[in-house]
Parts: structure tokens; C-alpha cells; sequence
């Protein structure tokens, strides 16, 4: 029987696999993981390239811009703190957080795998420093953990992992909290790195001047980006083909079109495709949307008109809704193109006058729509429209669900670039409506938008038809 003793013997035989562990942090990754049967991915193999050269000091400052849900913190926080004493064993790691709560639930994790796994690491945790938010490694070691804007005085650090400095939508929309952590940042944490200190930010995008974005715009040659959208775009970091997910053995494609329709395009493109700005604060990519000459250019195909209806005039100190009637074209190439708007504020004879003379200047050909209110004075009114416009396709449906909701689908054609404007005097505010949506003042040409489009694509959907002939005057 031996006579060496259990954790000396175990030591001994797990020399050269510990030795493996040491030298690679992919090795090291696999044998923390293989207890739950997870193996990395292709974009967590990306981020442990770069957090291996942040170890070895070929970079010292590093941004990971990931979804929500792609296990960046489980990578970057949990697995690589706790390899890292590995590679530094007399260093010192300060782990930041939106609170400290948060870096006390990253550091026990930390603690508990170091714990677990002490034979394949080669160190162990000093007996009387087990604190979640503070501990020791018998090779010298010392891991510190603060929220954001939390005292760090007194403390040094080789390595400082921000990870998830953002709470909520509300603190990043704060331009006085924006502002007080970049200064905290600046001022305190990475004054406290130690000479050669290295620093790795770990977040999802939230707002186009989030810490972040500010760090992009300022230090791009400091700092070494790793960016990686929930839908592959173009030169994704991995090799992925355009729109293929982020995590296809997690979640698929279905999987994480859901939570866009869920979330809304603004959340989404901050978010998950780590790019806020992109939408410029708004639903539309109005530099997206091509502006056409009036002419054989455009296509042929078929034509709607769309109309959203109100009846106030405009008088001195007050901004009463438009009446907004939208003629779109869906081209047989599959693009769409608004070819006219009209856009009037005025009294219900106003207004009605102007949606009949407009039906007879775009023909019977054009379809017309109109919006049906709830309850009884809804349905008379549109029985009323059906009588003038006697001999023209009408339909009418009630509309459904969030005015964002309605909007997404012709959204996402301006963002494929389907979508186009035929050049004239309405362009101007049609595109800064479009801009501003949802935050913006008016929306009626956008609902007016969403329902010309609803006609031309929807066609098997619950609506009102409505043909009427002269008899029926």
C-alpha cells in the first residue's frame, strides 16, 4: 500500500493533466465543464483566444460585446479568473459589477470551482478568506470584489474584470449616470491597475453612448474589440454566414426571433446585435430606404392606398393629428416604394372630401383602406366612406396589437433595403416621422404605412371587403 499521502498522491497523478491545464485555457475550459456535458461553442473558443492573450500580456484591454445568454460571463468571469491564478499566482483580480451583489455571485462561483477543482489547478484557497466578495489562494493570490462606483481605495490590481456595468434601461438612459461612470472608470478603477495591468469589459450593448460605445469612439487602438451579433453579419469575428445565429446548439434561428418579436427592434439591435446606434434611436433605418425619380425605374405591381383618419383643424395653439393617406406599390421584384402621400388637418367635410377626390385621381385600380373604430360609430363610419367611394375596392379592419408591433414588419423591409420613396415635396417629413418613431410627436403616416403594407401582404387576414357598385349610392 502507498504510503503518500490521498491529496499528494492525487496531486502526483494529475501532473501531466494539470500541466495541460496550465498551458491552455481551452484545456482548462473543457475540464471545468465536462461535469455538466458542455463543450465550448465557436464564439466562446473566439473569446478564449483573446482572454489568453490578455493572460499572456499581448493585449492589455479588451471590450466583449456579446448577447445576452451566450455564456460571456461564465467565460470570462468564472472560468478565467480562476485559470488566471494559473498563469499569475501572486497577482491581485478586483471583479466590478452594476452592484456588489452581482460580483459576490461571480465570486463565490469562482471560489466554489477553485474549491472543486484544487488538484487540477495546482492551488487551493486560504482557509480563513472564503468570503464571496473577498479570498486567497495559498500560492498568494488575492481576488476583491466592488459594484460600480464602490471603494476601491487602498487596492491594487494586474487584472480588473468588468463584467455587466449597466442595471437597467432606465440608469443607461440617465445621461447624469452615464456620465458618472465613465467618470468612476476613468478616475478610480483604472487608476488602480497596477503597472502592466490588464482590464477586460464584459457587457451587452445598451445605449450608442453607453461606456462601451464611448470606449469604441475614444480608444479604438487601446482597446481590442471582440463583437459578436446575435445574427451573423457581415466579416463576423467567427466565419459565420450572414444571419446564422450566435449559438445555434443553445438557441436556433426560430429560438431568437422570437425574443425579437418579443423585445422590439430597439432592444434587439442594442442588445443583441450590439449595435444601438444602428437604429438611431428609432424603429426605421431611414439611411436605408433609396429615393426613385418618378418613372419606369420603379416597377410595376400593385398599388394600395392606406388611410389614417382624423377630423380636427388645426387652429392657433394646438397640434391636432394628421389625416394621412398612403399610396404604396408593391413591386413584382419584391421591393415596395410609397409613390404619394396626402397629409391634411381638417374638419370631418375636409377630410372626407379629400380621401373621395383622392380615389378619383388614383382610379379604381388602387385599393383603399381604411381604419374601422371599436363600437357602432366605427362601423357607420365606414359604411358612410363605403357610399361615396361607390364602385372602388374598400376594405376596413380594426387595428390590432401595439402601433409598434404593426410597424416591425415593414421595418424589417427597410432594413433588408426593400424599401423605397418615389422623390417629392412629402418626402422630408415623411422620413423624419419615420426617424422619430415611436418617440416622436406624430405617427400617422407610419400607421398609415403599417396599413397599406398590412393590405399588400396580408391578404388572407380578417378584413372588411367592402366592393360597392353606383346602385349602391
Amino acid at each position: 500500500m502507498s504510503s503518500v499521502p490521498p491529496d499528494l498522491l492525487g496531486v502526483a497523478r494529475e501532473t501531466p493533466l494539470r500541466g495541460l491545464i496550465r498551458d491552455s485555457l481551452t484545456e482548462w475550459t473543457k475540464c471545468a465543464l465536462s461535469p455538466v456535458d458542455q463543450e465550448p461553442a465557436a464564439h466562446h473558443h473566439a473569446l478564449i483566444r483573446e482572454l489568453q492573450e490578455i493572460s499572456t500580456g499581448a493585449n492589455a484591454r479588451l471590450i466583449v460585446l456579446m448577447p445576452p445568454g451566450s455564456a460571456k460571463s461564465t467565460y470570462a468571469s468564472i472560468l478565467f479568473p480562476a485559470w488566471w491564478f494559473t498563469q499569475h499566482p501572486r497577482s491581485s483580480v478586483i471583479g466590478v459589477s452594476h452592484t456588489a451583489s452581482l460580483g459576490e455571485h461571480f465570486g463565490r462561483q469562482v471560489r466554489n470551482l477553485i474549491a472543486d477543482r484544487r488538484l487540477r489547478l495546482g492551488y487551493e484557497l486560504v482557509q480563513d478568506s472564503r468570503a464571496a466578495g473577498y479570498w486567497r489562494t495559498t500560492s498568494g493570490g488575492e481576488y476583491f470584489v466592488c459594484g460600480v462606483r464602490g471603494p476601491i481605495t487602498g487596492r491594487r490590481a494586474d487584472l480588473a474584470l468588468i463584467d455587466d456595468p449597466i442595471k437597467s434601461q432606465a440608469e443607461v438612459t440617465n445621461a447624469r449616470l452615464r456620465e458618472k461612470l465613465w467618470s468612476w472608470l476613468q478616475s478610480e478603477l483604472l487608476t488602480r491597475l497596477k503597472p502592466r495591468g490588464r482590464v477586460v469589459l464584459v457587457m451587452t450593448r445598451w445605449h450608442e453612448d453607453d461606456i462601451g460605445g464611448r470606449l469604441q469612439a475614444l480608444d479604438r487602438a487601446e482597446w481590442r474589440i471582440l463583437r459578436l451579433a446575435g445574427f451573423a453579419e457581415s466579416d463576423d469575428p467567427v466565419g459565420r454566414c450572414l444571419g446564422a445565429p450566435i449559438w445555434p446548439e443553445w438557441e436556433d434561428v426560430s429560438g431568437l426571433l422570437g425574443k425579437r418579436a418579443s423585445v422590439g427592434e430597439r432592444v434587439w439591435y442594442s442588445m443583441y446585435q450590439q449595435s444601438p446606434e444602428t437604429i438611431e434611436g428609432g424603429l426605421f433605418r431611414c439611411d436605408r430606404i433609396d429615393t426613385l425619380s418618378d418613372g419606369p425605374e420603379i416597377g410595376n405591381g400593385r398599388v394600395v392606398r392606406a388611410w389614417d383618419l382624423a377630423s380636427t383643424a388645426a387652429t392657433s395653439g394646438t397640434d391636432p393629428d394628421w389625416t394621412v393617406g398612403l399610396k404604396l406599390l408593391a413591386v413584382n421584384t419584391g421591393r415596395y416604394v410609397v409613390l404619394d402621400i396626402v397629409r391634411l388637418r381638417g374638419s370631418p367635410h375636409e377630410v372626407t372630401a379629400t380621401v373621395v377626390s383622392t380615389a378619383q385621381r388614383d382610379g379604381r385600380s388602387v385599393s383603399i383602406g381604411l381604419p374601422e373604430d371599436p363600437g357602432q360609430a366605427g362601423k357607420a363610419q365606414v359604411a358612410y366612406f363605403s357610399r361615396l367611394l361607390a364602385g372602388y375596392y374598400v376594405t376596413s379592419s380594426r387595428e390590432t396589437g401595439s402601433k409598434m408591433t404593426r410597424a416591425m414588419p415593414v421595418a424589417s423591409q427597410v432594413e433588408a433595403r426593400s424599401f423605397a420613396i418615389v422623390q417629392s415635396r412629402w418626402n422630408h417629413a415623411f422620413l423624419d416621422e419615420l426617424g422619430d418613431f415611436p418617440d416622436g410627436r406624430k405617427d400617422d403616416q407610419v400607421d398609415a404605412l403599417s396599413r397599406a403594407f398590412s393590405m399588400l401582404t396580408q391578404s388572407g387576414a380578417p378584413t372588411r371587403r367592402l366592393k360597392t357598385t353606383h346602385l349602391a349610392r
